[in-house]
């Protein structure tokens, strides 16, 4: 028997039997778990390694004292699940999924928005009663699409957006590596800047500490009137009261919403029935392939750890995000030690 104890890495997301072998091949000496959300509360303080995204409550104190946890590798983009203060203040290394979705991300994008600018839910309503009314619609040419924060998702819509005839620009925390087909690329203070030029503001940021209801009632005033908002980064980056009453108003022409401050949106939400509103259950980043790309990832990053490199997608704490530098890209990123 070996006198050193035997590594464990939690999982805690929907992985098959193929999934499990694939990790155990990257860890061959590692005792793989996979808790589920059922158990991941009670087995997450036994891990060296948690691979995942808990949706349930967990007790994160319980596992700061247990000491022995050595990485996080999140299976979602989002860290507000595991980036409480014990951890942020941890050496306990979080990398994320950042980047990973972002085609599905996007896509979800162009349907929000094109469902707003072609009046969709309006024509779907007239549906049920059997009127063929012609309604006004809207352009996407000629527009100006602001997209606030630059990650791999942001990055991804501008470049999905770059044959249509618009002018776009950004705001990000690191406004770094500008791409062609983007006018202007900008730090964060310069929001309001970004706000009062665009037609199309979507939002891509992250949650934290500074972003959390960062769109108020003041912040959506300086929004261009008539403009469109769409929301596939976080729900709580908008504060509901406030996106209610500028779409009473008519400052806001129509929201897209793939996320809300509260999940699920509240039955008495005003947000319902409002037919400028198309509001999608957080499924941005569904994939056939997303459990199958999520166990790449981890198992490129499982190998660098155990060899001692620096994984991909480590974030900045405090920010919940990582460095563009750092952000995996699939193939092209990983070399073939990796795999």
């Amino acid at each position: 028997m070996s006198p050193f104890p035997i590594m464990r890495i939690v999982l805690c997301f929907p992985v098959l039997d193929k999934h499990l072998q694939q990790i155990q091949a990257a860890a061959p000496d590692a005792e793989i778990v996979n808790a589920g959300q059922e158990r991941i509360n009670e087995l997450l303080p036994t891990a060296d390694i948690f691979i995942g995204h808990a949706k349930v409550p967990v007790d994160w104190d319980r596992v700061l004292r247990a000491n022995k946890l050595r990485w996080i590798q999140s299976s979602a983009a989002g860290l507000d699940h595991c980036l409480v203060p014990g951890v942020i203040e941890s050496d306990i290394p979080v990398c994320s999924a950042s980047g990973l979705f972002a085609p599905q991300v996007a896509e979800q994008t162009f349907a929000l928005l094109f469902g707003l600018l072609r009046q969709i839910p309006l024509f779907i309503r007239a549906e049920r009663t059997r009127d063929f009314s012609r309604l006004p619609t809207d352009d996407l040419r000629g527009k100006t699409v602001g997209i606030v924060g630059f990650g791999g998702n942001g990055r991804m819509i501008s470049r999905m957006l770059s044959p249509w005839e618009i002018r776009m620009i950004a705001t990000d925390y690191y406004p770094v590596d500008k791409p062609a087909e983007l006018a202007e690329l900008w730090p964060v203070d310069r929001l309001d800047d970004l706000l009062g030029l665009s037609d199309i503001v979507i939002l891509t940021l992250p949650l934290n500490a500074e972003t959390v209801g960062v769109f108020d009632a003041q912040r959506i005033a300086k929004m261009r009137s008539g403009a469109y908002l769409i929301n596939v980064a976080r729900g709580a980056v908008i504060v509901e009261s406030a996106l209610v009453a500028a779409l009473a108003s008519g400052q806001i022409a129509g929201a897209g919403l793939d996320v809300t401050e509260e999940e699920p949106l509240a039955a008495t939400s005003l947000l319902w029935d409002d037919p400028k509103v198309i509001i999608t259950p957080h499924v941005g980043a569904q994939s056939y392939c997303r459990v199958d790309d999520t166990v790449d990832l981890a198992c490129v990053n499982l190998r660098r750890f155990l060899a001692g490199k620096e994984p991909y997608n480590i974030v900045n704490k405090h920010l919940g995000f990582p460095h563009p530098s750092v952000v995996y890209r699939g193939e092209s990123t990983a070399n073939n030690d990796d795999r």
